[in-house]
């Protein structure tokens, strides 16, 4: 879906929404598609770039806000879809962080010793919860869907460290207000169009430019890495001007920071995995390079992921 296609439904412009989020376009999924259908298509891919089978995975964690249904989880639906029978499955709720929450608790199982294989997949289908009336988001979020399986590894590749941070108090910044037992599923939640996103920008805006400011450079000081030896920044894709500003406060180039907003939008917690895969499989990836990934979503929440090529 175009800028342009939205110009037919709101009250907006291609040249508005560009100057203002970095977006052109964004991937809708079909009506009958859900987050466990886009999770296992990235799931296959996932294991096929590991050269594993869904019987050698122990444990799924699918980070999503539009699950496919309250219960069960999405992602023991997505196992029953893989075939993953050897596999436990929960899904985790971090918003745009989901994915970076995932690794973070993947990788404490797996230095734990509980588990050796794990799934992490950030899959949504926002345009399902998108009020397509509301200027203000319908234009900002796409569908989509990203995973990687995380094991142990020998030597000095892998994660080197993750940050996980939230602030419970700005919540109402932006939220799915609707669905859950605050404000149940009703016919007056219908009518208010409380189960659609709901967000404030420009607050939430300037709070994810100076949180995420922050995070990068204390995440890379906290490591003893200077931003020069970072070869590549995977921000969460949800404008444009945050990701830039966080690759100034970095004194990055933008040739150091990947950026697929543009053919995306906003996909919340698939934005990371998405971004990433496109970094290594366009070879921009290499081995021993300092890969540094970073969100910010609701709840609030932010984190980043350290990584080690």
């Amino acid at each position: 879906m175009t800028n342009r296609d939205l110009e037919t439904l709101v009250d907006t412009s291609d040249e508005w929404i560009t100057e203002r989020t970095g977006i052109k376009e964004r991937r809708i999924a079909a009506p009958n598609e859900a987050a466990s259908d886009l999770a296992c298509e990235a799931s296959q891919k996932a294991l096929s770039a590991a050269g594993l089978k869904p019987k050698h995975i122990d444990l799924i964690i699918a980070a999503t806000v539009t699950g496919d249904m309250p219960f069960p989880s999405t992602a023991c639906t997505l196992q029953a879809l893989l075939g993953a029978k050897n596999a436990a499955a929960f899904d985790l709720n971090a918003a745009c962080s989901g994915f970076l929450y995932g690794l973070s608790v993947a990788e404490c199982f797996i230095k734990a010793g509980s588990k050796k294989r794990i799934l992490v997949v950030g899959s949504e289908v926002l345009s399902k919860f998108v009020d397509w009336e509301d200027r203000g988001t319908c234009v900002l979020f796409g569908d989509g869907a990203g995973a990687a399986v995380v094991e142990a590894t020998e030597g000095e590749s892998g994660i080197i460290s993750t940050e996980m941070h939230s602030d419970g108090t700005l919540g109402g910044l932006l939220c799915i207000p609707g669905g859950g037992s605050r404000i149940p599923p009703s016919k007056d939640s219908v009518r208010d169009g409380s189960h659609f996103i709901k967000m404030k920008g420009n607050e939430t805006f300037k709070i994810a430019v100076r949180t995420l400011e922050r995070l990068v450079v204390d995440t890379l000081k906290k490591n003893k890495i200077k931003p020069s030896e970072l070869a590549l920044l995977i921000p969460h894709q949800a404008n444009l001007r945050i990701i830039q500003a966080a690759a100034e406060r970095l004194r990055l180039p933008m040739e150091k920071v990947l950026v697929n907003i543009d053919r995306y939008g906003n996909t919340s917690a698939a934005s990371v995995p998405i971004a990433l895969d496109e970094a290594v499989r366009s070879g921009r990836v290499r081995e021993g390079d300092y890969i540094l990934l970073e969100a910010f979503g609701g709840g609030l929440t932010w984190a980043a992921v350290l990584l080690k090529w």
